[in-house]
């Protein structure tokens, strides 16, 4: 099965669990990791209309949505139809149903016009994607002149007493606890193993500026747990 169909399979099967999970995985900082990107994508001027790719179960979007100016809007795409299920279930409740749309869809292949958004996102899934540069290639193409990508992933720590720590956690007791309450050991083993197998921040910059991003600049959290990649495109 090709890796996109499984990671859509993955997720449709640990959605009902993803929030409680998600936030175990990374102790709970990465909310703080949100507000921080927040900065970055909500900016007074240049932000109304905003893409959040991989939107998952919708925390990001309905961050971002309770920060935007009157008549901005946010739009989710991700693969797999449960986590988006649970994710309009929440916009519902908070009551930004006007604010926030969300579509199952590919990164790579998005049903978007060209210079359609001010600002993309990904919270935590590029490492996840089949075709990270073609994801990239896409992105730019949907963003306007001198529009916005930022990307937060996990990380592993450069400091070799942390990443030994890192290792212990994430590699051994996220799967088991991951499994005891989802079900699914195996989502919570490919998990911790997918942010050691993305690319360090030195590549991955060079990535972003291979696929035609500008401006690109990088900035770690929490001692390397989370990087956060900020990209523009040209404006001319």
């Amino acid at each position: 099965m090709p890796k996109k169909e499984k990671i859509q399979q993955m997720f449709d099967g640990i959605a009902p669990d993803y929030d409680r999970l998600n936030h175990l995985m990374s102790l709970g900082v990465d909310r703080s990791w949100r507000r921080r990107a927040l900065r970055e994508i909500v900016v007074p001027g240049r932000s109304r209309e905003i893409l959040d790719i991989a939107c998952g179960t919708g925390d990001f979007s309905i961050a971002i949505a309770r920060k935007l100016p009157s008549g901005g809007l946010v739009t989710g795409l991700d693969l797999s139809e449960g986590m988006l299920a649970v994710m309009r279930r929440k916009v519902e409740k908070a009551g930004l149903a006007r604010t926030i749309s969300c579509m199952q869809g590919d990164s790579e292949t998005m049903p978007f016009a060209d210079g359609s958004f001010d600002v993309a996102t990904i919270a935590f899934g590029i490492r996840n994607f089949e075709h990270r540069e073609a994801a990239l290639q896409e992105i730019l193409r949907v963003l306007r002149p001198g529009g916005r990508l930022v990307i937060l992933e996990l990380s592993v720590p450069e400091n070799k007493l942390l990443r030994w720590c890192y290792n212990l956690y994430f590699m051994h007791f996220v799967p088991w606890i991951g499994g005891l309450i989802s079900g699914d050991k195996a989502a919570y083993k490919y998990l911790p193993a997918s942010v050691q197998q993305f690319p360090g921040r030195r590549e991955w910059t060079a990535t972003m500026v291979r696929c035609g991003y500008t401006q690109v600049r990088h900035k770690a959290f929490t001692f390397g747990l989370c990087r956060m990649y900020v990209g523009e495109k040209k404006t001319n």
